[in-house]
């Protein structure tokens, strides 16, 4: 019996420690206000078109290039009474780089894409889930849009020829 209580207790200890090793967290918001989004006009699955760009625009540390805008627009919204109401794009973006851009899986060397909070705007750092602001719905309107815009960049400069692949998740924080 004394066996049992001590393999017992022996086992617990690593089976609490392994499970935390394998939790997974989710996360969520619940809110009085829904909308439906989209970019560029497409719900689903949007792309963002890049132009194409020389390498030799990306020859020198921190060089950006091909600035491109986008639109995030909601519609079918609950419609503020009397005030407007801020909401935010949340950002969780796939390959973040340590300077906060969307790392390429593409075949050219040296080169991210960064995240814009409008064209022309200040770069968007890329840390977990990140909010931005851009988006206010107008008290008795049900939908509205803010442009935000992606660029290529080269933090240490020196960017070879090649496919640029990048990609990132977005949702509406409403808080």
């Amino acid at each position: 019996m004394k066996r049992i209580a001590l393999i017992l207790a022996a086992t617990f200890p690593v089976m609490a420690f392994a499970a935390s090793q394998n939790t997974i967290t989710f996360n969520g918001q619940v809110t009085d206000q829904t909308c439906t989004v989209a970019v560029n006009g497409n719900a689903a699955s949007p792309m963002i078109l890049l132009p194409t760009v020389s390498a030799t625009s990306l020859s020198a540390a921190n060089s950006k290039a091909g600035e491109t805008p986008f639109t995030v627009s909601i519609s079918g919204c609950t419609a503020p009474s009397s005030t407007a109401l801020a909401i935010k794009t949340a950002f969780l973006g796939n390959n973040v780089t340590s300077a906060g851009n969307l790392g390429s899986s593409g075949t050219a060397t040296n080169v991210q894409i960064q995240l814009l909070s409008a064209p022309a705007g200040t770069a968007i750092v890329l840390e977990g889930v990140t909010s931005v602001a851009g988006l206010v719905l107008p008290s008795a309107q049900t939908e509205t849009s803010h442009d935000f815009a992606a660029q290529y960049v080269s933090e240490t400069g020196g960017a070879t020829a090649g496919t640029v692949t990048a990609s990132v998740q977005y949702a509406l924080d409403y808080l």
